[in-house]
């Protein structure tokens, strides 16, 4: 089937309709099971020159989100990115207070594995006027084109993970990382012998992504996936009973490994950059500090996506 023949469909996903046998495939990206299918960097379908995909499908998970399908040059192989790794996406927008277009770049971690073939899925915010890309990416109508490419510099911290007590600390669109590793994980033989705890922060309860993958994840997985969610901006009429405000030095006591599992723990984090600087310093940085360095952890033992 050519790329010109593909069946484009935008789709609106309720709550309520998630575990639908007829909900979208595309869709299962977020409440599917567990697979590790992981290949070394260097064979994704992306290069370092710009590639156009096509938006097959769109899924709105939330009033704010929305899940992307694109299509793939090769649409007999899956995109093949190694785990854990990012690409980057390209639109030319309008200046901002200005006049004419731009380029805009910004990197993204698709949250579908390599068992996927001819296609890849985006988990996309819409930030509003505070993101310019993830709103064109959002209000993108189907069957238009997105320029991607990957880069060296995209390929982040390698699974199979050597260290067994593995702490996740997320905030938002963070999470799509997470849910790579999680992957290579939990469908994996890694499951028997690794422990994860992730403490996820976001703001109120109605907006909380791939909710449905991680809580599921948490339930079947119990023995070794536990997950926190920490919520700062929750109405305080609201019926939500698990954790508010930030994470903190007492909730990554509580639930992450301690520093003194020495080269056996790895703590990843990934949010916004006030994450960053309260909890480990800016991602740029490999110095650690904030929080996490006052709790005795080493730089040896954080990564910041």
């Amino acid at each position: 089937m050519s790329n010109a023949s593909r069946k484009v469909v935008e789709t609106s996903l309720p709550r309520s309709a998630k575990k639908s046998r007829t909900m979208s495939t595309t869709a299962l990206s977020l409440s599917g099971y567990p697979v590790c299918k992981l290949v070394k960097p260097g064979e994704c379908q992306f290069t370092e020159d710009w590639t156009t995909c096509k938006l097959i499908e769109r899924v709105e998970v939330s009033s704010t989100s929305s899940l992307l399908r694109f299509d793939l040059p090769n649409e007999k192989e899956p995109l093949n990115l190694s785990t854990c790794a990012c690409i980057l996406a390209k639109a030319e927008l309008p200046v901002a207070g200005g006049d004419g277009n731009e380029a805009v770049i910004r990197p993204y971690t698709p949250v579908s594995t390599n068992d996927l073939v001819g296609s890849f899925d985006l988990l996309v915010k819409n930030y509003g006027e505070h993101g310019r890309m993830s709103t064109h990416l959002c209000k993108l109508d189907v069957g238009k084109t997105v320029a991607f490419k990957h880069i060296q510099f995209n390929v982040k911290i390698q699974a199979p993970f050597a260290q067994k007590k593995i702490g996740m600390i997320v905030g938002g669109t963070g999470i799509t990382p997470m849910v790579q590793a999680l992957h290579a994980i939990l469908g994996s033989d890694a499951a028997k012998t690794t422990k994860v705890s992730m403490l996820y922060g976001s703001k109120v309860s109605s907006d909380i992504l791939g909710e449905e993958l991680l809580d599921n994840w948490a339930e079947k997985h119990s023995d070794c996936f536990s997950l926190t969610h920490v919520l700062s901006d929750e109405p305080e009429d609201s019926s939500w009973a698990g954790k508010k405000g930030f994470i903190n030095k007492d909730l990554i006591a509580e639930h992450l490994p301690p520093p003194s599992e020495g080269d056996n723990v790895i703590i990843f984090v990934c949010g916004p950059p006030p994450m960053y600087n309260a909890l480990c310093g800016p991602r740029d940085e490999k110095e650690l500090t904030g929080v996490l360095a006052e709790m005795g952890y080493e730089a040896s033992q954080v990564y910041k996506f």
